[in-house]
């Protein structure tokens, strides 16, 4: 017998998400099934709400409402329900209106679940659902005695319109695209989200499942952290061997506990956990971290854990991981078996590994900058990186965050919360290494340009994140991070004693992609003044080895006042004639008080680098100047990516039922790929200005030859084939045809009988060849790809990925360097409209696009589809 449940898993129309007090609620569409819980919801509302709701104190009315949305449900009158402990708690449906471009809405709430947010998660549903079904608009009669929903029709964060007649108000929620909406989920979500982390990391008291007594058991080091972290709850052990553990009071189990705790710490063995987190759970634990390994192996314990959480409103952490800090002083929480508690600090640490988290809370320790909150998330069944990036950005504890991340459960979520945090406070992601199967099985350039690494790439690129190859790496960033401002720019000026050493210095700054400021001739005089002969004042500025502190400071001081230069890197050696590094302190003073930051490098340091305390002032030291300059490097990337204006990339003129219908009449072989001329035609259907052309059988190809170049002239002749992508390397594309007979008969040489078609093209006008295209991910969203076209446009360097929604500044990056990017940015942004509205868009290349100043034209496209079913994004989900 195990603790494993057997039962199938929910549909997948089944959520579970958190309500607007941190409790656990499953949202999922009803059914006939439902019909007995819908009747009771309804039967037990008093009768002001049963008024407010359908306008009559008659049951007859709630009667007639339930089985129109449990018998005549689905695609009629779809409606959803949430549910927590096996009860209904709310119900919302749409009934669409008969010209089918609106939606009436219908919410009601349980009467003692009113005020907390069910209503609000619903609609979040029902507006989904609609976007699903392309509906432009919801309605709902409201009288003007239930200010209860207006109030939460009016926070959904949508446009609201509203028309009196006597006490009823017409309401009117337009479904285009709003900017406020977005942020209105992200804020409801978080105000959830922290609630149900606070057992988590602030519990008020913890017990530890599995504290054995000899020291170097796991529960024994978490026990001994949690006591020498200066934890000040209560605390207790489940142990049934012993009566106490280190002076704490045991028990048998959770059950006989004499309080509930907040926190449970679990560490036993692996077939125990699913009992003891049910147990927990039971006994009303809201938190649970699973030290323990191997649960995960266990057939069916993922599930189990999970549902045990689910359904008892309880966060967890794990299983196989470290552990959690919160150094706040309130917190004071060690449950880990970390070798020494990390002192507390600014950073915020979430890493998927637990020896990461162990490394990284060591280097951080050491040089100064601590901990303020860390979390092992280990196999994730729960609690999630973008919980934790939640926390960290209404932390005030935290300045900055670094997150070693393997996986991304949810990356549309993390797209928003990771831009929301690192507009606030740095986020540093140590890459992880991911496979390349993806790429090299890819069937079309756009395929091959938007492998598994590119795609995260694009992601850390959207939220600002500061990509950094390893643990050291990251330590450079986050100690400069810690204690300089931003620069400015990428203008560097590097001060040193030593000549070789600056000359180092100024090949690392240019290897990390950073600028040598040329000073002025004002501080070239100043400095000539204030230095020995023999010094080099111009760049990099060479004090010589005979100038003490006092002068070195003074130097660095009128190179950071300079104009032209947004940073300053001083490079040093001791002589026996002094140390410039004793006016370390002086020049941090009078480069911060120019808002300039300064990084020190000492040659042969002990320490790869440290954080250098000087009065109130920190200073980065590098033992080498190529640490130096990434760091530097990184800095001035976040300060350009802050001063990135975000407005929405926007398509004027566009008509989503055209473009749609053209969508309806695409046909598509097995493999999902739609011919060259349905493609182009989808293409004109956004406005993109193509070369038309026509697809005919390989019998008719001759005399279709000859009519089009009687009207047009030479014409391009291509192969059509199910497997054909890259056709001019397969023989599959003849240019300047005039007569089609030889072309013909060499494409049905080449191809034999997979030769589906011949697609005729008018030949259009040369120009410069760019590739546009797509990429639908049903995780990552649609990815949008822009550089080089032609036939090498699978090896030419400088293409760029972007993910949608793009902005302005994301089309800008894309159609750099074009013949003329206003034109192709235009092709752009329709290109990623329609992968946005049609999410069934999986692959889609125009290769080339012609861009010529003044126009542009999609030459050839190949689009291919397969239907997704993609949940909304904003739709607010728990992992699982």
């Amino acid at each position: 017998m195990t603790d494993v449940d057997t039962a199938q898993p929910e549909p997948p129309t089944a959520v579970w998400a958190l309500a607007a007090d941190g409790t656990t609620v499953e949202v999922r569409e009803l059914g006939a099934g439902d019909a007995p819980a819908v009747r009771g919801l309804y039967a037990d509302l008093r009768p002001e709400d049963r008024y407010l709701r359908f306008f009559t104190l008659c049951r007859a009315g709630a009667g007639k409402y339930v089985d129109s949305i449990t018998t005549n449900g689905g695609e009629d009158r779809p409606a959803f329900g949430a549910f927590h402990g096996g009860r209904l708690l709310g119900v919302a449906s749409l009934a669409t209106a008969a010209e089918g471009t609106s939606a009436e809405l219908a919410v009601v709430v349980a009467r003692d679940e009113q005020a907390h947010g069910i209503g609000t998660l619903l609609l979040e549903w029902l507006v989904a659902k609609a976007r699903e079904r392309g509906i432009g608009a919801l309605t709902a009669d409201v009288l003007a005695a239930n200010p209860r929903m207006l109030r939460a029709l009016g926070d959904l964060g949508l446009p609201l319109r509203c028309e009196r007649d006597e006490e009823v108000l017409h309401v009117t929620i337009p479904l285009a695209p709003a900017t406020r909406y977005p942020a209105a989920v992200d804020t409801r979500d978080r105000i959830a989200d922290l609630l149900s982390l606070r057992p988590l990391l602030h519990p008020r008291s913890v017990v530890v499942v599995g504290a054995g007594r000899h020291p170097r058991s796991v529960g024994h080091a978490v026990l001994r952290n949690l006591l020498h972290g200066g934890f000040t709850g209560a605390l207790a052990v489940v142990n049934p061997h012993a009566r106490q553990v280190l002076g704490v009071p045991s028990h048998p189990s959770v059950t006989t506990l004499p309080f509930t705790p907040d926190l449970a710490v679990v560490c036993v063995p692996a077939a125990d956990v699913v009992r003891v987190v049910r147990d927990c759970a039971e006994r009303g634990v809201r938190a649970v971290v699973v030290i323990s390994s191997g649960v995960s192996a266990l057939p069916g314990a993922v599930s189990s854990l999970r549902r045990a959480a689910r359904e008892h409103d309880v966060r967890v952490v794990g299983p196989n991981c470290v552990g959690v800090v919160n150094n706040a002083r309130s917190a004071a929480l060690d449950a880990t078996f970390l070798d020494r508690v990390p002192g507390a600090g600014s950073v915020g640490v979430l890493a998927q590994s637990g020896g990461v988290a162990i490394a990284l809370a060591h280097d951080l320790d050491r040089i100064g900058l601590g901990v303020s909150t860390l979390v092992s998330l280990g196999d994730e069944v729960d609690v999630s990186a973008n919980d934790l990036l939640q926390w960290c950005i209404g932390d005030a504890g935290t300045g900055a965050v670094v997150a070693y991340l393997e996986s991304h459960g949810n990356p549309r979520r993390f797209a928003r919360l990771g831009a929301a945090l690192s507009r606030r406070k740095p986020l540093v992601v140590v890459r992880a290494g991911s496979s390349e199967v993806g790429q090299r099985a890819a069937t079309s350039h756009t395929a091959g340009l938007t492998s598994p690494p590119v795609a995260l790439a694009a992601l850390h690129r959207r939220v600002g994140a500061t990509t950094v190859d390893g643990i050291a790496e990251a330590v450079e960033v986050l100690v400069l991070f810690g204690t300089q401002p931003l620069p400015a720019g990428p203008r560097v000026a590097v001060v040193t004693n030593a000549g070789g050493i600056g000359v180092l210095a100024a090949d690392a700054c240019t290897r990390a992609g950073l600028g040598c400021a040329a000073l002025t001739a004002d501080t070239r005089a100043r400095l000539a003044e204030l230095l020995t002969t023999g010094a080099v004042v111009s760049g990099p500025v060479d004090t010589t080895a005979v100038v003490d502190g006092d002068v070195f400071a003074a130097a660095v001081g009128l190179v950071a006042a300079d104009p032209v230069v947004d940073a300053v890197i001083t490079a040093t050696v001791p002589t026996a004639l002094g140390d410039p590094a004793d006016g370390t302190g002086q020049a941090a003073r009078q480069a911060h008080r120019l808002g300039v930051p300064i990084l020190v490098v000492r040659p042969g340091s002990r320490t790869a680098v440290t954080a250098e305390a000087h009065g109130e002032l920190r200073v980065p030291v590098y033992a080498d100047v190529d640490p130096a300059a990434r760091a530097l490097a990184h800095a001035v990337a976040r300060c350009a990516w802050l001063a990135r204006p975000v407005v929405p990339a926007r398509v004027t003129g566009l008509d989503d039922a055209a473009v749609l219908a053209a969508y309806d009449r695409t046909t598509t072989g097995d493999d999902g790929w739609v011919d060259p001329q349905q493609s182009l035609e989808l293409l004109a259907s956004l406005g993109v200005p193509t070369a038309a052309g026509r697809t005919v059988a390989p019998a008719d190809a001759v005399a279709e030859i000859a009519r089009a170049v009687a009207e047009h002239g030479p014409v391009a002749v291509k192969a059509v084939t199910g497997g054909l992508l890259h056709k001019s390397a397969a023989g599959g594309v003849h240019l300047g045809v005039t007569d089609g007979i030889g072309p013909v008969a060499s494409l049905v040489g080449t191809f034999g009988d997979r030769l589906t078609g011949v697609f005729v093209q008018p030949m259009v006008a040369e120009g410069g060849e760019w590739l546009v295209g797509v990429r639908g991910d049903p995780r990552f969203g649609p990815l949008v790809v822009c550089g080089p076209g032609g036939n090498s446009a699978g090896s030419a360097p400088g293409h760029r990925v972007r993910l949608c929604p793009l902005t302005e500044a994301d089309v800008a990056d894309l159609v750099a360097g074009s013949d003329d990017p206003i034109a192709l940015a235009e092709v752009v942004r329709r290109i990623a409209y329609l992968a946005e509205l049609v999410p069934a868009v999986r692959e889609l290349d125009i290769n080339p696009v012609i861009v010529r100043p003044g126009s542009t034209v999609a030459v050839d496209a190949r689009v291919r589809l397969v239907p997704l079913a993609v949940q909304d994004p904003l739709l607010r989900a728990l992992p699982g």
